[in-house]
């Protein structure tokens, strides 16, 4: 008996399921009503939902709700600062059984041989990883990146199946005016969805971004922004990140009439978020307590993520749909109890049934981590008495275009600490080439010392903010001479690091592990005197030349908001 006859057979009531989770109250997720119905289970697959069922497992879940498991909309897991092994084990106890994801960060350090190495990653794990090929890699010509993905690469990806469609088309002024090689890229992947990145695209930019084929948006910071993208057809994918808190600001978009074309995703999350707050099962319990109804709330993470991107096993409870199912005893406090990936219990409480195997992958190199320190020199000699200084904005992407006045130490500008004026570069690690670029950033708050990371959205170059040359210099070299990682510096001395050897941006450690050693370096930013709640996330953010209004790459400072590079110097 095939399958599919196994499970026919369980539906019509004539063979046992292999489980049967009875006196449960299940969320319809298509109705909206609350049903007490009993789940039997085959294969993995929900075959009949009713009552009578018997099976060779059973239990009784006593009046506990049972809803579909929970869906990221958008993702970049390289953000978690582990392989998807540990980011699994961080939120499938969190009732996440399935995301949609982006890697477009591993891709910007390795091309499509970082795509199929999270493809090949993600197999076998109790979290179903439906991955996106990266739209924009490199996401500009203003930055150096590791690896490139043509439309080519795309259409290869698809045909081979690592892909499902096509993730942010980040480069929202190529897709607005024609621009042909962008364009094949949207269309590289037949009838498969393709997923937006249009912050602050309004009017008729708007209207050209979305004939162009795009179906969805997760930049919107503003109510009157989301609700102009949602009138103009697109899917709005609310979304709530380490560094990009946007929930808040939405919710009130959310109406009876709209909802189904709203999502969640939590987009980038750093280690210790996800392991303190969750996933977007966060989103749902705080859109619920925002007054949201709880199973429009719930639907927003399940039944309209699936059918936007076109998933129809996915999403709902019902005959013929993979048993990815959360069990929670409070409507208005969804917190998973139990959690089944593919009809099988895989976390219990807020836990693993079993542990995740660590990855062995120790052997896998992905991209470089090089730097020609002879031609890095920070000074910068001063050619104004005005200069452009990136404001960043606290949880938030998008960041300020300031006008400031130059603090000159004999003929250079230097960081002003008492001003909250720090000094940033980035420096080109995929090819050794030399390239870097220095530049003034506001909002930090250091006082001393300094931070390096080779995180660096979207291009993954290494990136160093601090109060004076040589701290940032130390910081800089320690997460280069980790093979990639994080790092805080007081002068000579390495106060904190974390290693990143997986492409300089993950890590195969356990994820709880990973979790407090970025505790630590963030504690470490705040002795010296930083005021961000996370100022490494915020610093991965300052070199992403695709989100306004300034931002500095390997390859000088960038006006977003005119798209060209601009004079550092006024």
């Amino acid at each position: 008996m095939d399958e599919m006859e196994s499970i026919l057979a369980v539906a019509r009531g004539q063979k046992p399921a292999d489980l049967v989770l009875s006196g449960g109250r299940i969320v319809s997720v298509f109705t909206g009503a609350i049903e007490i119905a009993d789940l039997a289970i085959a294969g993995g697959w929900i075959a009949g939902v009713g009552p009578g069922y018997q099976g060779r497992e059973q239990i009784d879940l006593q009046g506990a709700f049972i809803s579909p498991g929970f869906i990221d909309a958008h993702v970049h897991i390289e953000s978690s600062l582990c392989v998807p092994s540990q980011f699994a084990a961080a939120v499938v106890p969190r009732g996440v059984t399935m995301v949609v994801a982006d890697p477009h960060e591993i891709a910007n350090v390795a091309g499509s041989a970082g795509v199929r190495f999270m493809a090949e990653s993600a197999r076998g794990l109790p979290l179903d990883v439906i991955l996106m090929a990266p739209s924009c890699v490199p996401a500009t010509d203003m930055s150096t990146t590791g690896g490139e993905i043509t439309s080519e690469h795309i259409a290869e990806l698809g045909e081979g199946g690592f892909v499902h469609g096509l993730a942010e088309a980040m480069n929202f002024p190529a897709v607005i005016a024609g621009e042909k090689t962008m364009h094949q890229k949207l269309r590289a992947i037949p009838n498969g969805p393709v997923d937006g990145h249009c912050p602050g695209v309004v009017g008729k930019l708007l209207c050209a971004y979305v004939a162009a084929g795009i179906g969805s948006d997760h930049e919107s910071v503003s109510a009157a922004e989301a609700e102009e993208k949602l009138a103009r057809g697109l899917r709005l994918l609310i979304r709530e990140a380490t560094n990009g808190r946007n929930l808040d600001a939405l919710l009130s978009v959310v109406t009876p009439s709209n909802s189904r074309r709203i999502c969640f995703c939590t987009d980038d999350r750093t280690p210790s978020h996800l392991m303190r707050d969750g996933s977007v099962d966060e989103m749902v319990r705080r859109a619920i307590a925002a007054g949201v109804d709880p199973i429009e709330a719930i639907r927003m993470a399940t039944l309209n993520t699936a059918e936007w991107f076109g998933l129809p096993n996915h999403g709902a409870i019902a005959p013929g749909k993979l048993a990815n199912l959360v069990v929670f005893d409070h409507l208005n406090d969804p917190t998973p109890r139990l959690v089944f990936s593919h009809g099988k219990l895989v976390a219990k409480d807020g836990a693993l049934i079993d542990q995740i195997p660590a990855a062995k992958i120790s052997e896998v190199k992905l991209g470089r981590c090089e730097v020609k320190w002879d031609k890095i020199d920070l000074r910068v000699p001063a050619r104004s008495e005005r200069m452009r200084v990136i404001g960043a904005r606290p949880g938030q992407l998008v960041t300020d275009h300031l006008i400031m006045p130059v603090k000159r130490i004999e003929k250079n500008a230097v960081a002003d600490p008492e001003a909250d004026v720090l000094k940033i570069a980035v420096i080109e690690r995929h090819h050794g080439s030399g390239k870097f670029a220095v530049g003034f950033v506001r909002g930090f708050g250091l006082r001393r010392g300094a931070i390096a990371g080779t995180v660096a959205h979207d291009h993954h170059n290494l990136v160093t903010i601090g109060a004076d040359d040589q701290s940032m210099l130390s910081a800089a070299r320690a997460a280069v001479k980790l093979g990639g990682g994080l790092a805080v510096a007081i002068g000579d001395h390495i106060v904190a690091e974390l290693a990143l050897p997986v492409g300089g941006l993950m890590t195969t450690r356990p994820i709880a592990e990973v979790a407090k050693a970025y505790d630590h370096l963030i504690a470490a930013a705040h002795e010296l005197g930083s005021s961000m709640s996370d100022p490494f996330m915020a610093m991965s953010f300052m070199a992403l030349e695709v989100i306004p209004s300034l931002k500095l790459t390997d390859r000088g400072l960038v006006d977003v908001d005119e798209f060209k590079l601009v004079d550092l110097f006024v």
